[in-house]
């Protein structure tokens, strides 16, 4: 059978959402289209040093959330995939007590982590050998002969710069096409100037909001302003235009047939019901959308991870 394999956003906000998807597609595979696999959840525990892509410094798990969390999603036969692609890492910050800790609770062989920064992969390589590690789509690299050269190299997968994708003419250059990696619904503009400069920020960002919980309210650092209006407002319904996005059929009339099986969602902060309806989009067969997304729905419901208000009684005279 075709497998069509999706790596999804998040291990923290996501949890509850992904283990239910992993749920509905065991007991009701029906519902999904040909070959659907669930290949990852990806993303990292606030607040990690090395985390890249998306900044998150409100909030901080503790030890208990990230064993249970790893426990029960490796339980289901799913890698947790790390996204430790923060780009300014430096040697001193290799030795983070917080991401060594999450390294070390997911050490068993089954998870994999998504590098940019070199010293951080080489000390992954060094300390934890058995995590399959992959090529982050933040290196940006966008020519046939990058990749190439990427997918000679010791990665499980590497993820395709999302300016490449739909490109024919340099994707079937590239030679190890079942190690390449999709991202299928980034809500970045096509040829977006800032993107890397977007990443930087994020780095610099989380830097100081893990140094303002050292200081006093009145010492802290602001935090770097950053504005997008384009991955900000966006969601699947406003990219369906974008030369970026891969649809469903490219998937499995373009992509599958040439070897292609490997898809990344985006996501880790998204809102919940803009990702319930991307996850709808790409992995069900679309007759069975309205009844998987209402039984998907009462499932949050009744396990209150959406809370419906019921009017109050009152007194009358």
């Amino acid at each position: 059978m075709v497998k069509a394999r999706f790596h999804l956003p998040g291990i923290r906000y996501n949890f509850p959402l992904n283990m239910f998807w992993a749920s509905l597609l065991k007991q009701y595979p029906e519902y999904f289209r040909e070959g659907v696999e669930i290949a990852s959840f990806f993303g990292t525990f606030p607040l990690s040093l090395w985390n890249g892509g998306r900044l998150v410094y409100h909030d901080q798990c503790d030890a208990a959330f990230v064993k249970n969390v790893i426990k029960n999603v490796n339980a289901q036969g799913i890698p947790i995939r790390y996204t430790f692609t923060n780009p300014l890492l430096t040697e001193e910050d290799l030795l983070d007590p917080f991401c060594n800790f999450c390294m070390k609770e997911a050490d068993n062989g089954m998870n994999e982590v998504i590098v940019v920064s070199p010293i951080l992969e080489q000390y992954i390589r060094d300390v934890y050998p058995s995590f399959a590690i992959n090529s982050s789509t933040c290196k940006e690299i966008r020519d046939v002969d990058g990749i190439n050269a990427e997918l000679a190299k010791d990665y499980k997968t590497v993820v395709l710069d999302y300016n490449m994708n739909g490109r024919w003419d340099l994707i079937d250059g590239i030679e190890d096409k079942s190690r390449l990696e999709v991202l299928i619904n980034t809500l970045c503009k096509p040829g977006c100037e800032r993107r890397g400069g977007h990443y930087r920020n994020i780095a610099e960002n989380q830097r100081i909001a893990l140094k303002n919980r050292e200081l006093p309210p009145e010492k802290r650092i602001p935090i770097k302003p950053w504005y997008c209006e384009y991955g900000d407002k966006n969601c699947v319904f406003t990219i369906q235009d974008y030369s970026t996005v891969i649809h469903p059929d490219a998937i499995w009339d373009e992509y599958i047939p040439r070897g292609i099986n490997q898809f990344k969602i985006e996501g880790r902060t998204a809102n919940l019901f803009s990702l319930i309806e991307t996850y709808s989009y790409y992995m069900l067969k679309p007759e069975c959308i309205g009844p998987a997304r209402l039984l998907l729905l009462r499932n949050l419901e009744e396990n209150k991870i959406i809370t419906v208000n019921k009017p109050r009684p009152a007194k009358w005279p």
